[in-house]
Formats: structure tokens, C-alpha cells, sequence
């Protein structure tokens, strides 16, 4: 077993996701300030911010700067080290993770190729978007996996409404429409927020451009939006999107996407200037079969119910980046949501704390409290208790609202403690009274 020259467990978690980074805080704060064990997170990113917040980033309804997380400053405070870099390497037998070096903007290595020793490795990578092969996706069409690709949509989308409002002339045939593939939470939650921006920027002054000169297409292949709920909740959003003018074309599988429509299958063309793609997820690819671990067809690492990979006990995945039973669920597995990630979290620290003290470790069951998908201020819809009940209680309007907004306060309380999340809420109610809703650079 690999350790310090104290014989302190090194304990090292890479990706600083809603999972992972709860994990190691609280790994942090009761074994590393402890001096029980050596606790080191790496994430080739400087910064964390709650990936179901992104699609507001995207929209400039969120700026990234002021809700993100320095991974200094939260190591710094909850006693455990932050490495930055990237994991491209995994050497099992002699229990080392190797990261790739870090360059600059002009292309300098800043930070050498290093291999990081663990006793307990907890791989907690996320996802990113799956374009399934489809042609023309990478070149045309924005992700929303990183705050990085977020705010160069919102960039683009800012550029486009200038160049609108100062262009002297009409518009042309589909300048500013947006077109999105994939109606789960987050191609819903964008299109709903980008309805709101275009209320926004004319009442900011670029009045030459109409809410109405933007038109907003959801396409999707299956046969109802957010295909992963329950059927009454798809029913309720899609009356809400129908409000807001957003065009949802179900059915519709995406075979090519060009600079300025989309093509389906079935001989439709989707003109569109701006076009996102949030269709699928898989981790990834650097963890398909990494070191001869078992992974499946989009490269998640699978895990047994302790959520330790099933060819090494020293090797948990937990999040997106897992696939873990789901013991008498509605699918194979458990989804890929932050719910997930959070029970993944808690657990997982318990099994590393227990292994670490000679005892039985437990073993991980998915509970689903439900599902909220916020449509900006106009409408949040939800259902709760999830499969645990017979026939989901449907909730909508403010109630469901907060309790979407509680999620996120959840994730900070896990990060901050009480008292600090109460600090930051105030901070946040004092900076809306003074800043612009959107933001407009």
C-alpha cells in the first residue's frame, strides 16, 4: 500500500464536480485537519460552479465570476490540497494516477507531467456532452459541459444581439433563432432562460432588436420532452414552453447539423444561427478502459453497489462518470443527476472511513427525491418523492421554485456550513438590488 513516510493514508479524489468536491471538503475537514489521512483533490480547472447552474451562465442570466468557488481557497479552509491538472493515466500495480502538464493561453507549459500515489483513489470526472457520431455537431454546434464553454455561448449570443441592433438594416431570414437538440433539463431550462434574455436585452436598450425576432426550436428524438420523467411532468413543461413561444419538435432525430440549420431524419431543416447541443452525456474518453478497468458503451467506469470499480476495491467512481445498479429503479441505472452524486458523496466517504478503521463498508442505494425543472421566473415544475411513492405529487409555481432553489443552497451548506451559506445569500439579495439582471459584456 502506498502512503506517507508517517503511514498516513493518501486519499486522492480527481474532479471538483458537485460529487467530488463535497466529498473531499468533508473528507478534509474530518481526516485531513485531523492529520488521519493525506486528502488531495485535482481538477484541471481553477474554479467550481454547480453544473446545473451552466445553462444560466450560458444565458448571462448568472455571471460565473460571482458564484464560483476558488479550489485554493475551499482546500485552503477545509484541509486538503488542490493539485491543478488533468488525469490522463492510471498505473494500477504501483497505485499512481499520472496528469498531463498544464500550458498557458500561448501555449508554455506551466506545470510539468506528474504521478500523484494514492491508498484510495475516488475518480469523480463528470461528463460531457455525446454527439453519437452525428455529422457536423463539433464544428456548428455550442456544449455546455465546462463554465469555459458557457460563457463563450453567452459571448456569442451578446455578439449577435449587437451586431443586430447597430446593423442599420432588417434583419435577415433567422439571424438571431437559436435552435436546441436535446429536451432534458438543461436544453428546457436554456430555452426558458433565453426567452427571458430577450425580454431582457430590449429593456436594456437594444430596442432594435423585438423578443419576437428570436425564435427558439427544441428538437428531440424522442416522443415527448424531458423523455426521462414521469409523463405528467413532460405534459405540464411542454404547456409551459408553448406559452413562451418555444417551438418543440419531438421525434425529430438530428442526422446533421450545418453552419446554419439543423437536419432530422425526417427531411426537416431547422434554420438556426446559434445552435447548442445537449442531447447525451458520456465521461470521458480518457476512462474507457483505463488501466483494464470494466467500463460500459459511453465510458463510464462501472462499479459495484459500494461504489468501488469491480476490478479494484481501492478505485471508487462516483457521479456521471459511474454507472451503479439501481436496485429496483425505473432504469438500469442510476441517472446522472446531483442528487446522485450528493448520496455518492456521503457514502463514499463512509466506506474510506470505515476501510480505514478495519470495518465492513456500506453499500449505496439510490434514493430519488424527485425531479424540478426550472423555467426561469416564469414557471418550475416538478415531482417529488420520485419512485419512492406510488404515482409522483405533482408540484408547480413558487412552492416548486424554492424547492429548486434549495437545491443549490443544499450544495453550498455541504461546501460552507450554515452560517456562511446565510452570509452569502444576503451578499447575493444586496448585489441583485445594484447589478443588471443579465449580464451585458
Amino acid at each position: 500500500m502506498a502512503s506517507t513516510e508517517n503511514n498516513i493514508p493518501k486519499i486522492v479524489v480527481v474532479g471538483g464536480g458537485a460529487g467530488g468536491l463535497e466529498l473531499v471538503t468533508l473528507l478534509g475537514r474530518k481526516l485531513g485537519k485531523k492529520g488521519k489521512a493525506e486528502v488531495t483533490l485535482i481538477d484541471s480547472t481553477h474554479t467550481h460552479i454547480w453544473k446545473p447552474l451552466l445553462h444560466e451562465v450560458a444565458a448571462g442570466t448568472l455571471d460565473s465570476h460571482e458564484d464560483e468557488l476558488e479550489y485554493l481557497g475551499q482546500a485552503m479552509c477545509s484541509g486538503f490540497r488542490f493539485r491543478l491538472g488533468k488525469m490522463d493515466g492510471l498505473d494500477r500495480a504501483n497505485k499512481q494516477i499520472s496528469v498531463a502538464p498544464t500550458y498557458n493561453n500561448k501555449g508554455l507549459e506551466i506545470i510539468p507531467r506528474r504521478q500523484f500515489e494514492y491508498d484510495y483513489l475516488v475518480i469523480s470526472v463528470g461528463s460531457v456532452s455525446h454527439d453519437f457520431g452525428v455529422k457536423g455537431v463539433a464544428e456548428n454546434c455550442f456544449f455546455l459541459d465546462t463554465t469555459t464553454q458557457a460563457e463563450a455561448f453567452q459571448s456569442q449570443l451578446l455578439e449577435a444581439y449587437l451586431r443586430a441592433h447597430t446593423q442599420g438594416k432588417p434583419l435577415d431570414e433567422g439571424q438571431l433563432d437559436i435552435a436546441i437538440v436535446g429536451a432534458g433539463a438543461t436544453g428546457i431550462e436554456l430555452s426558458a432562460q433565453l426567452h427571458e434574455v430577450s425580454h431582457l436585452l430590449t429593456a436594456y436598450g437594444l430596442d432594435e432588436v423585438k423578443p419576437t425576432d428570436v425564435k427558439i426550436s427544441i428538437i428531440e428524438a424522442a416522443d415527448r420532452v424531458l423523455p426521462g420523467l414521469p409523463e405528467n411532468l413532460s405534459a405540464a413543461t411542454e404547456k409551459e414552453l408553448a406559452k413562451l413561444g418555444v417551438q418543440v419538435c419531438t421525434n425529430e432525430r438530428v442526422i446533421e447539423v450545418t453552419e446554419n440549420a439543423i437536419l432530422t431524419e425526417s427531411g426537416k431543416t431547422i434554420s438556426a444561427a446559434i445552435k447548442v447541443w445537449a442531447a447525451g452525456i458520456k465521461a470521458p474518453d480518457f476512462l474507457k478502459d483505463i488501466d483494464g478497468l470494466e467500463t460500459n458503451w459511453i465510458n463510464q467506469l462501472v462499479v459495484k453497489q459500494t461504489l468501488q470499480t469491480t476490478l479494484d476495491d481501492d478505485i471508487y467512481a462516483i457521479g456521471d462518470c459511474c454507472a451503479c445498479k439501481w436496485e429496483g429503479g425505473e432504469a438500469e441505472n442510476v441517472p446522472p443527476r446531483a442528487q446522485a452524486a450528493h448520496q455518492m458523496a456521503t457514502l463514499t466517504y463512509k466506506s474510506i472511513k470505515q476501510r480505514m478503521a478495519g470495518k465492513d463498508i456500506p453499500e449505496y442505494a439510490y434514493h430519488d427525491y424527485g425531479s424540478l425543472v426550472s423555467l426561469g421566473k416564469y414557471s418550475t415544475v416538478g415531482n417529488m418523492m420520485g419512485s419512492l411513492s406510488k404515482g409522483s405529487l405533482m408540484i408547480e409555481g413558487s412552492m416548486a421554485r424554492i424547492m429548486y432553489l434549495s437545491l443549490y443552497k443544499m450544495h453550498q451548506v455541504a461546501l460552507f456550513g450554515l452560517f456562511r451559506v446565510g452570509m452569502l445569500s444576503l451578499s447575493h439579495l444586496f448585489r441583485r438590488s445594484v447589478h443588471p439582471k443579465i449580464k451585458l459584456h
